[in-house]
């Protein structure tokens, strides 16, 4: 997305922090971007979101994934240059997904 960025992130022990793993990611990217460009790339905080166990991961990224098409910035998610997973396949979750949406998206 040219204007923000989604990032589903995982943690696998007790002392996994949401909010370092942001700050240091957001300061290495944010001090690289700078010395290359000369101008700021983050704005100050972020919008995070739990997921529950009643929420499906695989469908959460579904969701981000498509963000680009809604946009219309790509035909296909697959046309857009920048989607990855440490954890799947983009042909995984397009496949075993179904359509969720967070609740504040959803129709009454």
């Amino acid at each position: 997305m040219p204007d923000h960025v989604h990032l589903l992130l995982e943690g696998v022990s007790e002392a996994a922090n949401l909010a370092e793993a942001i700050r240091a990611w957001k300061q290495r990217t944010g001090y690289d971007w700078k010395r290359r460009h000369g101008t700021p790339l983050w704005q100050e905080g972020f919008h995070d979101r739990v997921l529950r166990a009643e929420d499906d991961t695989a469908a959460v990224v579904r969701y981000v994934l498509e963000n680009p098409v809604r946009a219309g910035l790509v035909a296909a998610v697959t046309d857009y240059p920048w989607i990855g997973s440490s954890r799947f396949t983009v042909e995984q979750l397009l496949t075993h997904a179904c359509g969720w949406k967070p609740s504040w998206k959803r129709r009454r």
